[in-house]
């Protein structure tokens, strides 16, 4: 009898379903962070005011999760952090979700909802580009095949929106792609610091610096009198803090527990084609037919780039799961 099947817990259909349901909700929930956006740039705020407030009201979630983990190296139940690591963790947060979202924000006060996550979904084949530059990995041929659709798809949705907003679409557009390329090097980087600190011990950590970045960024660029906005400022920053942050944080975090991070990360692919709705239904932005185009294109990128990914994931999880001794 294999003894790694003693100690297996057994497949509960209830579970996966969990991780399946988590996990979709999650990314419809974290792309509807888009409308949110919209909705709270007609108070007239710029985007320094608007990731502020999210920052501050998202801080105290990750405030407690931060401190719970101290609590635990502490105690000595998970090992207590290195200075070179406390910096790591202070450079990802930076880069990884207050420089990303800043950019995001900027841009999505010229652009579509629709085109914003067609472009930040180009996260996973820049992730491919800057690793083959950066640790000269070889880019496989289906790499190469979902970038191509990938990008078709994103150009021809710009190419649309250009058309009617000019230069603004481009600018929007190009704040975007740097977002996206942001959260990519942030990808890259935190791989080897996922694997000594923990995904939550990191994401409580770098959201931290990101929330302490965006407030002290507020109070050097406006007066403290700008705290005082409309009350829907408050009521949307409330709603883009909890259910499109740190609610979708954990639970796709949950899901990736679940379900595993390859399924998990395909059922992503949602989010996109759930802001396109999303945006024509409370923006009342159109659904065309090249913004179906784009979106299948893109789609059909990242699931081919994801299909290989899980596929090389399986088979060292096959390769871990043999008895070792």
């Amino acid at each position: 009898m294999n003894r790694l099947a003693k100690f297996s817990p057994p497949f509960r259909p209830s579970s996966r379903a969990a991780g399946f349901f988590l996990a979709t909700l999650g990314a419809v929930l974290f792309s509807a962070k888009a409308i949110v956006v919209k909705f709270t740039y007609r108070y007239g705020i710029d985007a320094v005011t608007l990731i502020a407030f999210r920052m501050l009201f998202a801080m105290p979630f990750f405030a407690a999760v931060a401190w719970y983990q101290s609590r635990r190296a502490a105690r000595g139940e998970i090992p207590v952090m290195t200075s070179k690591e406390r910096l790591q963790v202070c450079v990802l947060g930076l880069l990884g979700y207050y420089l990303s979202s800043f950019l995001d924000f900027l841009g999505l006060r010229y652009i579509t909802a629709s085109l914003e996550r067609l472009i930040l979904f180009l996260s996973p084949s820049l992730v491919v580009l800057l690793s083959a530059f950066w640790f000269k990995r070889p880019v496989e041929r289906r790499q190469w095949m979902a970038m191509v659709l990938s990008y078709a798809g994103v150009v021809l949705v710009f190419a649309h929106d250009l058309s009617f907003g000019g230069g603004e679409v481009l600018l929007g557009s190009l704040f975007v792609f740097g977002s996206a390329a942001s959260y990519s090097v942030y990808l890259i980087c935190s791989g080897e610091l996922v694997k000594r600190l923990g995904a939550t011990r990191l994401v409580a950590y770098a959201m931290l610096v990101s929330c302490v970045a965006c407030i002290i960024q507020f109070f050097a660029v406006h007066p403290p009198g700008m705290l005082i906005q409309p009350a829907g400022v408050y009521g949307y920053s409330v709603i883009h803090a909890t259910l499109n942050t740190v609610v979708p944080v954990f639970m796709l975090m949950w899901a990736v527990a679940l379900i595993g991070a390859p399924t998990a990360s395909l059922l992503g692919m949602i989010g996109p084609v759930s802001v396109l709705f999303l945006a024509s239904w409370f923006l009342q932005e159109p659904i065309t037919v090249w913004q179906m185009a784009g979106t299948a294109l893109v789609l059909a990128g990242v699931f081919v780039l994801m299909g290989g990914g899980a596929g090389r994931l399986s088979s060292a999880r096959q390769r871990e799961a043999r008895p070792s001794r």
